[in-house]
């Protein structure tokens, strides 16, 4: 009968593990990639080298002011990229009907018009 090894982790490795949990890996994630054998135990690491055992989560306090402005440019941001939007297309249509009448007339019409007569 063959007796399986006890494993015996570095606090460096613990620390690690819990930095990943911390960054957004899952628990089952963790024991998978490691080869972790219990569920537990990378919770009791959580606990002792963790942040009080949460996840870091990014607060974001604003007054209403704030929020109307943010919203503000938000929907600005909005109306700018359908302008930039509808721009590019309009510049692509054009391109594309100067090189539609270039080619029916058989002469370059880009160069043509960039000269100015004496």
């Amino acid at each position: 009968m063959k007796k399986e090894p006890i494993k015996r982790y570095s606090q460096a490795f613990k620390q690690q593990v819990v930095r990943e949990y911390e960054a957004g890996a899952s628990v089952y994630s963790l024991l998978q990639k490691y080869g972790i054998g219990s569920y537990n135990t990378v919770i009791r690491w959580i606990k002792r080298y963790g942040h009080a055992g949460y996840r870091a989560e990014v607060v974001t306090i604003q007054t209403v002011q704030d929020q109307m402005e943010v919203k503000a440019m938000k929907q600005r941001m909005a109306e700018l990229e359908a302008a930039l939007a509808e721009t590019v297309l309009e510049n692509r249509m054009l391109n594309l009907t100067l090189e539609v009448a270039s080619q029916a007339l058989a002469m370059d019409l880009k160069k043509s018009f960039g000269r100015r007569s004496s």
